[in-house]
């Protein structure tokens, strides 16, 4: 059993990839063609913004998107600690200081009662991330962030294609990121990222910093990077998007089988913490994450069945050495220590079957 199944997806497409493949190999514009420019079309109806800017990978994306807001060095920007390094990586390459707060029990995302608290004179943005498939509380966080008139940038490099009270990821914030790396829900075959905003300006300046901040040929009015998309992974999300609401509806499938056999299981006498979601909101389950204080030995035997599990971010960012100069420590954000230690995640692809997910579950009973 593989861990992420991109296999049964690409074989429902493939005449369709090879088809567009095979366009952009005959056009020969092979970085920023006119795929992507149908991309972000496409993508910007999706999300329900007035644009959409691809860019060359996740990571990108948030480093673009902290340059075009003015971010710089000294300024403090306010993200979590459990996330994929990406996240408070960009904050600090910038020259900003990444400043953390715990997240919430129940969702693992960033805990906006902890948020206001964080907020100093130097704060000039918040970061939040949407762990596992779904967004944080963007209703509680957007509040705060305007009583402060401080912008959002939403990471929704795994919650791409959920929903907050009805509004997708990506669309309620000043600025939405997302990535496009294979792995996630809507992925491409190889690096790939997307920003979102309704903001006309800031729309420019992110095309601009995308381009070495270039704003017509051989002028530069700002630092830029070299932030663009190859066509062939836009072109591969074209396809893709064809797919992806059905596919979402799959994992919410799969997730419901997953929590219904583990609910009956004897893990739930163990202490057992099932995914739940937030008020308003629905998952594209990017992971299907539980916690166990027997973590380890879960997964011996799920690896004694040939069944691969994953612990995401078992150290998290206020304990990795890189950002000791922080100055944080062990037992400063006890929710997100747990959840690093305790969290495991299951198979999750939308073409899991549920007889795999009982043969994932039956490990845990022998």
């Amino acid at each position: 059993m593989e861990f992420i199944d991109l296999k049964s997806q690409q074989a429902l497409i493939r005449a369709d990839i090879e088809a567009r493949i095979q366009k952009v190999l005959d056009h020969g514009r092979y970085v920023m063609g006119p795929e992507l420019i149908e991309m972000e079309e496409a993508l910007a109806r999706y999300v329900g913004v007035k644009h959409c800017i691809g860019v060359a990978s996740g990571t990108d994306s948030l480093l673009i998107a902290l340059m075009a807001l003015g971010i710089q060095a000294g300024d403090e920007v306010i993200t979590v600690p459990y996330t994929w390094i990406s996240t408070a990586e960009m904050i600090a390459l910038i020259g900003a200081k990444p400043v953390f707060v715990d997240i919430d029990e129940k969702t693992w995302n960033m805990n906006p009662d902890l948020l206001e608290a964080a907020i100093t004179s130097k704060t000039k943005a918040i970061m939040p991330v949407g762990i596992y498939g779904q967004t944080p509380d963007l209703t509680k966080i957007n509040a705060i962030a305007q009583k402060y008139n401080l912008p959002v940038i939403e990471d929704g490099a795994q919650s791409f294609g959920a929903t907050h009270h009805g509004a997708k990821s990506c669309s309620s914030t000043l600025v939405g990121s997302t990535s496009f790396f294979p792995s996630k829900p809507l992925g491409c075959y190889g690096d790939g990222g997307a920003l979102f905003t309704d903001d006309d300006e800031l729309a420019d300046s992110i095309r601009h910093i995308r381009v070495h901040g270039q704003s017509a040929k051989h002028h530069h009015p700002v630092l830029g990077v070299n932030g663009r998309m190859d066509t062939i992974q836009a072109a591969i999300i074209l396809s893709k998007l064809t797919l992806f609401d059905d596919e979402i509806a799959k994992r919410q499938e799969v997730a419901d089988a997953y929590s219904d056999a583990i609910s009956q299981s004897k893990l739930v006498k163990e202490g057992l913490q099932l995914p739940q979601l937030g008020e308003g909101n629905t998952s594209v389950w990017a992971q299907y994450t539980m916690l166990s204080p027997n973590r380890d030995s879960l997964a011996a035997k799920l690896k004694e069945h040939d069944i691969p599990s994953v612990s995401y971010y078992a150290v998290p960012l206020h304990l990795q050495p890189v950002f000791a100069d922080l100055g944080y420590k062990s037992g400063d954000f006890p929710v997100t220590e747990r959840v690093a230690n305790e969290g495991i995640s299951l198979p999750m692809n939308p073409y899991l079957s549920e007889q795999e997910v009982r043969q994932v579950v039956g490990c845990f009973e022998s």
